[in-house]
């Protein structure tokens, strides 16, 4: 999931080798095609290592339920309309939470070019990823994740996602708001 002229940016490794020599791609359904929970990936790479995966697979989950294998056939050969209006839609929301989180005292935000998470740096609170985390879930209700669970450059930061409702997004930020400033 990508937004804006960010396309123009993203290089894929794959386009140097075409997936045959060094390169292996793993993706999921779950994020693209808004198959959550349904457990279908894809692998692209190396015959002979591919191979070795799928023996591997074949030997931890015998296969994946043959609605799920039809779903994800749906979702490659599909229509795409609904997986671009997904896309507006979030690109809405992003667009919506960065804002709403740069108005905060205390916090900054860079907003990026795909995915649904935000991560910004909540440094000039003074608190920790973790305490800033705690603090939040307990004063505001709002559950973010801290960010050095993505290693210790995540220290911080705070990841928010913004897969939720526009109503939802709206009323925590108000949440943090109040809470930011009552502290």
């Amino acid at each position: 999931m990508v937004y804006d002229d960010a396309y123009t940016k993203f290089l894929s490794p794959s386009l140097f080798d075409h997936c045959k020599e060094r390169t292996i791609l793993v993706n999921g359904f779950s994020k693209s095609y808004a198959m959550t929970g349904r457990r279908l990936g894809v692998s692209t790479g190396p015959a002979p290592l591919i191979e070795k995966m799928g023996l591997l697979l074949e030997t931890t989950s015998s296969c994946v339920s043959p609605f799920i294998q039809r779903a994800g056939i749906e979702a490659v050969a599909g229509s795409r309309k609904k997986i671009n209006d997904m896309v507006l839609e979030y690109r809405k929301r992003r667009d919506f939470m960065v804002k709403g989180l740069n108005e905060l005292a205390g916090i900054s935000c860079v907003k990026p070019d795909g995915a649904f998470y935000v991560f910004p740096t909540i440094k000039k609170t003074g608190m920790t990823s973790n305490g800033f985390t705690d603090f939040i879930l307990k004063e505001a209700g709002v559950a973010v994740t801290p960010g050095n669970v993505f290693g210790e450059n995540g220290e911080g930061y705070v990841r928010l996602c913004y897969v939720n409702s526009m109503s939802n997004i709206e009323k925590a930020l108000e949440k943090l708001r109040i809470a930011l400033e009552n502290n």
